[in-house]
């Protein structure tokens, strides 16, 4: 019953947006975002054609209109809610999204949803921008961090990051010529792919999931809360640096659930024991598989995509890892990258087993990836103790 009400709630919403720009007139369009209800009116003034003739002028006459609309109270609204919620960037891309979404749906007409997703995210401040080839609108967002796996043009100086390049899954973005762009003379942020908060989701859409791993004998039960909407929030995250990568954190509810059960089971141990504890629940209680063979291509999940998804890596062990000893004990680490895998080293008041230096310092490998041996805390795989390895993450305490 819920799914025909939604269905039947989408084409009312559809017919109302299509009859609205025959008529020329405005209108109301309301639509969840996470924890939170977004009323929106969309008035006359900024409505486009439905025009099926993708052009640069089909764009500027679009972007004239709009500009000298009353747009201002939708931009105000969005604005006002990325910093009463502390939006990172990428986050507020997705807020955008569900907007031009309820304005212009994406399957109706995918050039002018695109449109709108550009005009919010420039007149936000970013350096966004659009350029047309082959008869396609390609989205682009100017971007200075280290980011990888998705098409990028470099224009004068700047490099700029392909934001709608999943939809084009199979034409070579690379090549399109950034010098015919079209930007607004207001925006020249930077974007940001740093998640370095999740959003409040609401605790009803929560669901439960039992793990469960052996330690010293004794079979330790958890029900971590998860979310699916995490999901959907990194379906089209692109591969960025470890720095960025290791700092996503949990959401609420998630964190919540499994968080103090960890700081529970670990009371008693001392810190070298509650280390390897947690060394082993990631390593052993979730199943492995290679990201080719599980999502054809190379795929870091962050922390709480690992805690629901059915297999995972080493980068993503090592992430979750990572996360874990950073928020119950908040030790110096380091990752350390080989050609074919990942792994971490803790440092510790005294090394254990055969260190690590870097920069002076000692540092202890703590293996969060299943091997073919039962590794402890200091021992290294026997197939990469003669591998040159390179380190690709510092951490260091009161430097998150």
């Amino acid at each position: 019953m819920n799914r025909l009400l939604k269905i039947f709630g989408t084409f009312c919403l559809l017919l109302t947006i299509t009859q609205s720009y025959g008529q020329g007139k405005g209108y109301n369009v309301s639509f969840e975002f996470y924890n939170d209800t977004f009323n929106l009116e969309v008035d006359s003034s900024i409505i486009v054609n439905n025009d099926t003739t993708l052009s640069k002028q089909l764009v500027i006459a679009h972007y004239d209109r709009v500009n000298q609309g009353k747009y201002q109270i939708i931009l105000d609204k969005l604005l006002a809610y990325k910093k009463e919620q502390h939006l990172n960037d990428w986050l507020y891309y997705q807020l955008i999204r569900k907007t031009a979404q309820a304005i212009s749906p994406k399957k109706a007409n995918y050039e002018r949803y695109t449109f709108y997703k550009w005009f919010l995210l420039g007149k936000s401040g970013y350096d966004a921008r659009l350029t047309i080839a082959d008869n396609r609108i390609i989205f682009y967002v100017y971007n200075d961090e280290d980011i990888s796996d998705i098409p990028f043009t470099i224009f004068q100086h700047k490099k700029y990051m392909c934001l709608n390049r999943h939809d084009y899954a199979y034409a070579d973005l690379n090549k399109v010529p950034p010098y015919d762009m079209i930007s607004m003379p207001e925006a020249k942020g930077a974007f940001s792919y740093k998640v370095t908060r999740m959003p409040d989701f609401k605790p009803e859409d929560y669901y439960e999931k039992q793990v469960q791993f052996n330690y010293k004998h004794k079979t330790y039960h958890f029900n971590i809360k998860l979310n699916s909407d995490v999901e959907t929030i990194f379906a089209n995250y692109p591969v960025v640096d470890f720095e960025s990568y290791f700092n996503i954190p949990l959401s609420k509810e998630t964190y919540g659930s499994l968080i103090p059960i960890l700081r529970k089971n670990l009371e008693g141990m001392n810190q070298k024991k509650g280390i390897d504890y947690l060394m082993r629940f990631t390593r052993y209680a979730f199943l492995y598989e290679e990201d080719d063979k599980n999502f054809g291509k190379e795929k870091r999940l962050s922390p709480e995509e690992t805690l629901f998804s059915k297999y995972s890596d080493c980068d993503d062990r090592a992430a979750l890892f990572f996360y874990l000893v950073k928020e119950l004990y908040d030790l110096p680490m380091i990752a350390m990258l080989y050609p074919t895998h990942i792994t971490m080293a803790v440092q510790f008041d005294k090394p254990i087993g055969q260190p690590i230096v870097y920069k002076g310092k000692t540092y202890s490998v703590c293996e969060p990836t299943p091997q073919k041996e039962n590794l402890n805390i200091g021992q290294i795989s026997s197939n990469l103790k003669n591998v040159a390895f390179k380190i690709v993450y510092a951490y260091e305490p009161g430097n998150r």
